[in-house]
């Protein structure tokens, strides 16, 4: 079986990731923001790195609940500080609570995050990749939706980090044309 030529085929964990949920379309606002907090928190480290502390992650922010993360205090900053199962990087843990606030503030404005986001793609996912081409680290899309978010305040939330992010929530449909998961 064909697979995307990034993925480290020794480890079962990352294999699963990669043919099941990564470039699997996403419509479920928590697993956006959930992607949204662990993709930030990749910025200048592998994802690799991030996926095995997921279940760490997964506990630190209330299961990845924008409206309890929103409410996090400096004290649960300074808990999260202490905190092993995640990266304990204090401009990434107060990025993650502010962009919590602004996924509120999206929700609102647009009735969902989903919404929102799939309207930069006109509600179906994008195929970028043709045979032979090198990957890409960011596009226009993304150059257009780090520019919008940061106009709205988000933080670590840069080019490269949201090609990841729409790579990974399937709105880019960006798996190797050989790789058995493409369709």
């Amino acid at each position: 079986m064909k697979r995307c030529f990034w993925l480290d085929e020794s480890k079962p964990d990352y294999v699963e990731y990669h043919d099941k949920e990564w470039g699997v379309p996403v419509y479920d606002d928590k697993i956006f923001f959930e992607f949204l907090i662990l993709e930030s928190a990749q910025a200048g480290l592998s994802w690799y790195t991030i996926l095995k502390r997921r279940q760490g992650y997964r506990q630190a922010f209330a299961d990845f609940d924008p409206a309890i993360v929103a409410t996090f205090s400096s004290a649960k900053v300074e808990e999260l500080m202490l905190d092993s199962a995640i990266i304990r990087n204090r401009a990434k843990i107060e990025a993650a609570i502010n962009n919590a606030q602004l996924f509120l503030d999206i929700q609102a404005e647009f009735g969902s995050f989903s919404q929102f986001i799939w309207g930069y793609v006109d509600n179906k996912p994008i195929d970028i990749r043709t045979k032979g081409d090198t990957p890409l680290a960011t596009s226009a899309l993304s150059d257009q939706l780090a520019k919008d978010l940061k106009k709205r305040g988000f933080k670590f939330l840069g080019s490269t980090t949201l090609y990841a992010f729409l790579q990974a929530t399937g709105l880019i449909n960006d798996h190797d044309i050989e790789c058995v998961c493409r369709s």
